[in-house]
């Protein structure tokens, strides 16, 4: 005879918990390192900015300083230079975000249609540019704007003006050369979203369209349009975001000028902090800019709510 083992249920039951409580153990200590850096350079630091934007903190004192309450958001919210930095801001993100939604769509319609070996250099083209640094990009364009040898230069001087205008040192020009140059740089990642959605977009759509003798306008403003309406809503929220954080662009080309003529808010964030050492107001501006993009985020699901209310 053979001897055969008897399991329990209670030793298998114990046996099979096991195994969930092992893969929970196994994910924390995976996910540990990056909820370890989430913590200490994004939440941290959106913490200590609200908490020293109730205190006159500054860099040559020690510890937060003394307690200031609302002062700081009262300064900024009664200060000209707050207020026109936000309007260069908001200036800027007018400029910058139609054309970098309406041609990443262009573009990648066009380049969806395109097979071939020609495909990928296409491709590739619209985002290189958007994997090279900051510094990178201020300085071709820099280059590009400059008065008397840059190719704008030569470009004016084409179409006649003997003596073309210096793009970043005009008040009325600067900050459209840098959205121009924003443009340029930032296109590639739009195009990529847009492309993704295009390819989720099944081919027997078009093709039946086609069948019935819709034209490729017809085919855009019937199929391709509503059915990229989400990656349309996601491109226009996260392209907000990012124009109104410009920064980088302003500070290397311009450095807010001429005069306050580019000067934006992270911008006047920076200044109020590291030339006037008052760390506190500078939190405060941060702050009110936080909100501004919190209140922008949460328009998205707003409207996602209403659409779907709709479709029922």
């Amino acid at each position: 005879m053979t001897a055969q083992t008897v399991v329990r249920p209670e030793a298998t039951r114990a046996r099979d918990s096991r195994g969930p409580q092992r893969s929970a153990r196994a994910a924390w200590l995976f996910l540990a390192p990056f909820v370890l850096f989430y913590l200490a350079f994004l939440v941290w630091p959106v913490i200590y900015m609200v908490i020293t934007s109730l205190f006159d903190t500054s860099l040559v004192k020690k510890g937060f300083g003394n307690f200031a309450g609302f002062a700081n958001y009262r300064e900024m919210l009664s200060k000209p230079e707050f207020w026109s930095a936000l309007w260069h801001t908001i200036q800027f993100t007018l400029y910058t975000v139609p054309p970098l939604v309406v041609l990443a769509f262009i573009f990648a319609v066009l380049a969806n249609r395109i097979s071939g070996r020609s495909e990928w250099i296409f491709r590739l083209a619209f985002f290189v540019p958007f994997i090279l640094p900051s510094a990178t990009i201020a300085l071709i364009w820099s280059f590009i704007y400059t008065p008397a040898t840059g190719l704008w230069n030569s470009v004016q001087i084409w179409f006649g003006d003997k003596v073309p205008a210096p793009v970043l040192g005009t008040p009325n020009l600067a900050m459209i050369g840098i959205a121009v140059t924003t443009v340029w740089w930032t296109i590639g990642f739009n195009f990529i979203l847009y492309l993704a959605g295009l390819q989720d977009i099944p081919r027997e759509l078009y093709e039946a369209a086609a069948v019935d003798g819709a034209s490729q306008w017809q085919q855009i403003k019937s199929i391709t349009i509503p059915l990229l309406r989400r990656t349309t809503t996601l491109v226009l929220l996260l392209q907000i975001i990012a124009s109104l954080k410009i920064f980088d662009q302003v500070y290397l080309m311009t450095a807010g000028g001429p005069g306050i003529s580019t000067q934006v808010v992270l911008g006047l964030v920076t200044t109020t902090a590291f030339t006037d050492y008052r760390v506190g107001a500078a939190s405060a501006a941060s702050v009110l800019l936080f909100i501004v993009i919190l209140v922008i985020t949460l328009v998205r699901p707003l409207v996602e709510r209403r659409e779907q209310r709709k479709e029922r």
